[in-house]
């Protein structure tokens, strides 16, 4: 079972803007992580946005997320795993990233407490929000989105990495492209359907694991980002 680290604590923000309002997280008592929240007006639910391995929460990606989400009506809590926050690369052991997730879960409860709460997030950050659900259920958590889940190895189909979603028992969205190197369209397709009601797969056409797609398609990042995020806030809608 995944420990929750101790005392979690959010701090006052310093400051407001479009980008979400700054706070700081206590994991255990040994690290402390930023998070930003972007709470719109008349928020109906609040997604707990977990971050890739490779870049933190003011990656474009994740800024864009938080801002297409507000505007429709979805609040974002994005927060930073500690060695980011270090400035290392090389990520934290699962347990200290199961932490930081359940301190992002608790902070959001506090700050938006009248809001639903979904969790998830980019790849290696949906990871480790599901493995910390599956280990010991993230509270008033109501289902979790993956924003391409990394199923395995490009160029090695596996399902090694999804054993643990068994142990998950809330609805799950997996939003794939479907040219994803990481989550091959048949092994993604064969998870769902052995996670069966509760897992759903909506696969974005011509995307790679970055949401990218090519240009030939007449579709940019913007377009395939509106395509994403309206998804997003229909599911979350259709679990209120």
């Amino acid at each position: 079972m995944a420990s929750s680290g101790g005392a979690q604590n959010a701090a006052v923000a310093p400051a407001r803007g479009s980008t979400g309002d700054l706070h700081t997280l206590a994991v255990g008592t040994g690290h402390e992580v930023s998070a930003r929240l972007l709470l719109p007006p008349a928020a109906r639910a609040c997604y707990v946005l977990a971050h890739g391995a490779g870049a933190g929460m003011e990656h474009p990606f994740l800024r864009a997320a938080a801002s297409e989400l507000a505007a429709r009506g979805i609040a974002t809590l994005r927060y930073q795993f500690p060695y980011l926050e270090r400035g290392t690369r090389r990520p934290d052991p699962p347990a200290l990233c199961h932490a930081t997730v359940r301190a992002a879960v608790v902070a959001a409860a506090r700050l938006a407490p009248a809001l639903p709460l979904f969790a998830g997030g980019r790849s290696f950050g949906g990871r480790m929000t599901s493995q910390a659900q599956a280990a010991e259920p993230l509270s008033g958590v109501r289902g979790l989105a993956f924003l391409g889940f990394p199923l395995h190895p490009a160029g090695k189909p596996s399902q090694e990495r999804a054993e643990h979603l068994a142990g998950v028992k809330i609805p799950l969205l997996f939003l794939q492209g479907a040219r994803d190197a990481l989550a091959e369209r048949a092994p993604i397709e064969d998870l769902v359907q052995r996670l069966g009601a509760r897992a759903v797969l909506y696969l974005i056409a011509d995307a790679d694991h970055g949401f990218h797609v090519p240009a030939r398609t007449g579709r940019n990042d913007a377009a395939v980002r509106s395509e994403i995020f309206a998804v997003l806030a229909r599911w979350m809608d259709s679990l209120l």
